[in-house]
C-alpha cells in the first residue's frame, strides 16, 4: 500500500480508481486554488463540461435501455402477454418478483469486478448479456420460460446501476455528483415515456412473422440493446488518469480535487487500496449508515417499481384503451425527468441532500393520498393527477438518496461494496412492490396505494434520523484533535476524524 502521506499530484496514482470526498464547507474556488502553481490555468467549469459531454450521454443511454428492458413487461402485459401464456394474475406478479432475487445477489460481485476490470469492457459485456436475454424473452412459450428469462435478466442487469453510481464518484467531487446522477437516472424516467411510445408503435406489428405484438416489444428492444453495447466500449472512459479528452494538467486537477474532498483541514487524503481485502466488504456490511439508509431507499423504490410495472395497467383500469393508456404514461415521465435534473442542480448548488429528498418524498406521499381518496369515486382524472404527483416526487428523490449515501462512504473498495450492498438490498423493494398491485384489486388498487404510502412514511422517518445522526457525528469530530488520534486518520475513510458527512 502506498504511503498515505504522499500528497504528490505530479503523477497519477498507479491505481486509478482511488479517490475520496470533498468537505461541503470549503468554497468551490478552493479546489482550483489548492495548488496555484499546478492548477492556476485550469478552468474548473470547462473541465466539468468536458466530462459531462464525454461521460453522461452514454451512461444515460445504457441505463435507459436497462430500465426499458426491465420494465417493458408492464407494456407487454396490456398487449396480451398474460392471456397468450395462459398466466394468472399472481403468476404475472411472480415473474416480476423473481427478477429482483438474482438482481440483488449479483450486484456486489459485479461491482467488485468493475473495480478490478475496465468499465469500458465490463459494462458493455453485461449489456450484451441482458440484450440477448431480452430478445429470447420474445419467443418464450410458457409461464416457466418467462420466469427463467426474468431470472437471467436479473443476473445480467445487476451490475449496471450500482456500477455506474460508483463510477460517477470516480470522476466528480461529491458536491457535484447529484446533478450527474440525476442526468444519468433521468434516463429511467425517459425510458418510462419512451417505453409507452415504443410499445404503442411496436404493438402495431401484431401478427408480423406470426408473432404477437407483445413479443415484438421484447425482441426489438433486446436487439437494440445489443447493437448499442457494441458501440459502448468506444464511448466509456475508464478513469480520469487515462482520459484522453483531458489535458495532462486537467487530469492532475481532477485527481487532486477528488483526493482533497474528505479532509476538514484541506489536506490531501490518499486512500489507495492497492489490493482487494475482505475487510473492505466487511466494513461496508457493518456500516450503520447503509442499513439506516436502506429504509429511505425502500421508501422511494417501492413506489418507483410499483409505478414502473403497473402504471399502464393502473391507467387502463381507469377506463382508457390500451393504446391510450400507453400514451398517457408519456407526459408523466417527461415531466419527472425535467424536475429531477432541476432539483439536482439546486441540491448541488446548496450542497445539501436531505432537505430535497424529504421534500420530494412528501410529494410521493401526497400523490398516493390523492389516489386513495379518489379511487372508486368515478373521477379517473383525479387518480391520474395523484399518480402524476407521486412520479414527480419519485424521480428527483431517487438520485438524491443514492448520491447522499455514496458521497458519505470513503475508501474505494468500501464504496464499491457499499453501493452494491445498498442498491442490491434496496432493490428488494422491487420484489415487494411487484406484489402490491393485484389484479383482483383493480381498478381501485387500495392495497397497493396504501402499501406504497406506508413505505414512503417510514422512509421519511429514516431520512430525518440519518441527517440527525450525521450532524451529531460531525459535531463530535469538530471537537477532536486529529493529531492525537491513535490511528492514521487519512487511512480510515469515512471513520476518520477528518471526514465530515454531507447533510
Amino acid at each position: 500500500m502506498p504511503d498515505s502521506t504522499d500528497t504528490s499530484v505530479g503523477k497519477p496514482s498507479e491505481h486509478h480508481f482511488e479517490h475520496a470526498h470533498h468537505d461541503e464547507k470549503r468554497p468551490d474556488t478552493e479546489l482550483a486554488l489548492a495548488s496555484p502553481p499546478l492548477f492556476a490555468g485550469v478552468d474548473e467549469a470547462a473541465v466539468l463540461r468536458k466530462m459531462d459531454i464525454r461521460l453522461i450521454p452514454m451512461l444515460s443511454l445504457l441505463y435507459l435501455l436497462a430500465f426499458l428492458d426491465r420494465g417493458n413487461i408492464g407494456n407487454a402485459k396490456i398487449e396480451g402477454l398474460v392471456d397468450d401464456l395462459h398466466m394468472t394474475g399472481p403468476q404475472y406478479n411472480w415473474t416480476l418478483t423473481v427478477f429482483f432475487f438474482t438482481y440483488c445477489v449479483f450486484e456486489l460481485p459485479s461491482n467488485l469486478l468493475l473495480k478490478k476490470l475496465r468499465p469500458s469492457r465490463w459494462l458493455p459485456l453485461i449489456m450484451v448479456a441482458w440484450g440477448i436475454v431480452m430478445t429470447l424473452m420474445g419467443i418464450v412459450q410458457s409461464y416457466g420460460g418467462l420466469l427463467a428469462t426474468r431470472l437471467c435478466l436479473g443476473i445480467a442487469e445487476a451490475g449496471l446501476y450500482p456500477g455506474v453510481a460508483y463510477y460517477i464518484t470516480l470522476w466528480y467531487p461529491r458536491h457535484r455528483a447529484q446533478f450527474r446522477q440525476a442526468l444519468f437516472f433521468s434516463a429511467a424516467s425517459i425510458a418510462g415515456a419512451f417505453s409507452g411510445l415504443l410499445a404503442y408503435g411496436i404493438a402495431k406489428m401484431d401478427g408480423v412473422g406470426g408473432y404477437a405484438g407483445w413479443r415484438w416489444i421484447f425482441i426489438l428492444e433486446g436487439i437494440l440493446t445489443v447493437l448499442v453495447a457494441f458501440i459502448a466500449p468506444f464511448a466509456i472512459h475508464d478513469s480520469p488518469e487515462t482520459a484522453t479528452f483531458l489535458t495532462e494538467q486537467e487530469r492532475r486537477f481532477v485527481i487532486h480535487s477528488l483526493r482533497i474532498q474528505n479532509s476538514a483541514d484541506s489536506r490531501e487524503m490518499v486512500q489507495d487500496e492497492a489490493k482487494f481485502q475482505i475487510k473492505y466488504v466487511i466494513d461496508a456490511f457493518t456500516d450503520w449508515q447503509i442499513w439506516l439508509g436502506l429504509f429511505m431507499y425502500w421508501g422511494i423504490t417501492c413506489p418507483l417499481y410499483g409505478i414502473s410495472f403497473f402504471l399502464p395497467s393502473i391507467i387502463k383500469d381507469l377506463g382508457y384503451k390500451s393504446s391510450t393508456a400507453q400514451l398517457l404514461t408519456v407526459p408523466i415521465y417527461i415531466t419527472a425527468a425535467i424536475v429531477a435534473v432541476v432539483a439536482a442542480w439546486f441540491s448541488d448548488r446548496r450542497k445539501q441532500r436531505s432537505p430535497f429528498i424529504l421534500f420530494f418524498m412528501s410529494l410521493i406521499a401526497i400523490g398516493f393520498i390523492i389516489c386513495l381518496a379518489a379511487s372508486g369515486r368515478g373521477v379517473p382524472g383525479v387518480v391520474y393527477f395523484g399518480v402524476f404527483i407521486a412520479v414527480i416526487g419519485i424521480y428527483p428523490a431517487f438520485p438524491g438518496n443514492v448520491t447522499w449515501i455514496s458521497v458519505n462512504l470513503a475508501g474505494d473498495y468500501k464504496r464499491a461494496a457499499g453501493m452494491a450492498i445498498y442498491i442490491g438490498m434496496g432493490n428488494l423493494a422491487g420484489a415487494m412492490a411487484s406484489n402490491f398491485y393485484r389484479a383482483k384489486d383493480a381498478p381501485q388498487y387500495v392495497l397497493g396505494h396504501s402499501l406504497e404510502l406506508g413505505f414512503v412514511i417510514v422512509g421519511m422517518i429514516a431520512t430525518v434520523l440519518l441527517r440527525f445522526s450525521y450532524q451529531r457525528i460531525n459535531r463530535k469530530r469538530d471537537q477532536l484533535d486529529p493529531s492525537q488520534y491513535p490511528d492514521d486518520p487519512d487511512s480510515m475513510g469515512d471513520r476518520s476524524p477528518l471526514f465530515r458527512y454531507m447533510l
